[in-house]
């Protein structure tokens, strides 16, 4: 039995929070690590995604009244209220529950745990008729570019639709939790989160093509090769404007590119988390390959562009989850060049990683860490920059000098979070060098992220039975 689960049992026995002689349903979900694809999830590119050792857990009991109440004890560390208690049969519509959530910055973080039971209510009305107990605990630091939301709503979502009788599980599961993050939480993420916490699995990684979400077959890294992960100490968040901005640019560029080649875009509602589409790429950005994107539209976009300049033409924003803002200028070329590129990137990386995976080959380990240093400066062309990410990343090629480290990049949303780092086993200790010197320059102890582990659906559902 977890240490959790231990837990759960005696808040039962001290009737806290959950009853006797019901069961409660307890779910697991970790964080992830991006280790290549980043902001491609978005655009319809290739992602490559680890699990980490860091999870969120939760337990969920069924109610006989119409009460969903939420505990989760690290919110009252970030200055937010740790319990918060609605009403069934407030889950309106999508409005309301938008709403609820946002009444009071205290209780902003239901969003990710009350869009969850929402779903549920709309998608299975016929179990969905009782009030739930939910307790949370999370290993998964917040705004650290590892995922921390999506391991909420993994763990919530697949431990509530448990206790409802509902099985929920993969792709459908990983899509549930997006539309949640999507339309509650209101924060533009691609699949790619939500995927890696659901499909993943220790010492492997998985290759997702996100359209919408096509898991490919998991990858070891090849022998001699090891993944670790630095926190800059910059909070990320993915609701953050730099983010926004440079999604919304990518769309614009698709925008852009489908007018000069006369393709109709039509908005998909019929999907669950909607789209626009085109009948050549398919409504993908990163369908489009570098070669035909250099020759044919780079010249033609513009570096950049105000929104009030883009509002003027009054052509369609192709992307439903974010918005035009007068204020900001677009960096209409190079997040359009991104999600080309890098989609590109990736492909070669997973390559490079399938094809040694029986054998060590040093040249290859080279090609992969410089296809991580070609995706961390492209970050920075898209306004997701940060000087202590870069910092970390010149720290890298300074420690590099023996052949232990191969390459780094911002994992993730950008704009700050966790730096991944790709090196030989035998690099502890340069790693190591690379994490204590960062500290030295800037005053901290900075947090190390090591290993990884199964993903929700690999862990399942563990049932307790606590007795009257």
């Amino acid at each position: 039995m977890s240490d959790f689960s231990s837990r759960v049992i005696e808040i039962c026995g001290q009737k806290r929070f959950f009853s006797a002689g019901a069961p409660i349903y307890v779910s697991r979900a970790p964080g992830r690590l991006d280790l290549m694809g980043g902001n491609v999830d978005y655009t319809g590119g290739l992602v490559f995604q680890s699990t980490i050792r860091e999870a969120t857990w939760a337990a969920a009991q069924l109610r006989n009244d119409a009460r969903i109440s939420f505990w989760n004890p690290q919110m009252k560390e970030e200055g937010w209220a740790e319990r918060v208690d609605f009403d069934i049969k407030e889950l309106v519509d999508e409005e309301s529950v938008r709403r609820l959530v946002n009444d009071g910055a205290g209780v902003r973080w239901t969003a990710y745990v009350l869009g969850a039971i929402f779903f549920l209510r709309v998608n299975y009305a016929a179990q969905v008729k009782h009030g739930i107990s939910i307790y949370i605990e999370s290993e998964v630091p917040l705004n650290k570019g590892v995922s921390s939301s999506a391991a909420v709503e993994v763990a919530v979502m697949k431990a509530a639709a448990a206790s409802y009788g509902i099985e929920l599980a993969g792709i459908e599961l990983a899509q549930a939790c997006q539309w949640t993050e999507n339309v509650i939480a209101e924060s533009a993420c691609g699949i790619m989160d939500q995927a890696a916490s659901v499909l993943g699995d220790e010492s492997y990684l998985l290759p997702l093509l996100c359209q919408p979400c096509l898991p490919h077959a998991l990858v070891k890294l090849p022998p001699g090769l090891q993944c670790w992960a630095i926190d800059s100490g910059v909070r990320h968040m993915v609701t953050g404007i730099e983010y926004e901005a440079a999604r919304a640019a990518a769309f614009i560029g698709y925008g852009m590119i489908c007018s000069w080649e006369k393709l109709a875009l039509q908005k998909d509602d019929s999907v669950r988390v909607p789209r626009y589409t085109d009948p050549r790429w398919q409504g993908f950005l990163s369908n489009i390959v570098p070669s035909e994107y250099r020759s044919k539209y780079e010249p033609r976009l513009p570096e950049l562009i105000s929104g009030s300049d883009l509002l003027s033409l009054g052509a369609i924003h192709p992307d439903p989850f974010t918005t035009i803002r007068p204020e900001v200028k677009y960096r209409v070329r190079a997040c359009t060049r991104y999600a080309v590129e890098e989609n590109h990137r990736v492909e070669l990386f997973v390559e490079l990683a399938r094809g040694n995976s029986q054998s060590s080959f040093a040249a290859a380990f080279r090609q992969m860490g410089e296809l991580m240093y070609q995706s961390h400066w492209s970050y920075t062309e898209c306004g997701l920059g940060c000087t202590h990410t870069d910092q970390l990343i010149d720290l890298v090629r300074t420690f590099q000098a023996e052949g232990l480290l191969f390459g780094a990049k911002i994992t993730g949303g950008g704009a700050g979070g966790t730096v991944a780092v790709l090196g030989s086993t035998e690099g502890a200790s340069a790693f190591r060098q690379v994490v204590a010197e960062y500290g030295r320059l800037n005053a901290c102890n900075p947090y190390v992220f090591e290993g990884s582990s199964i993903g929700a659906d690999k862990y399942g559902i563990q049932v307790l039975q606590v007795n009257a």
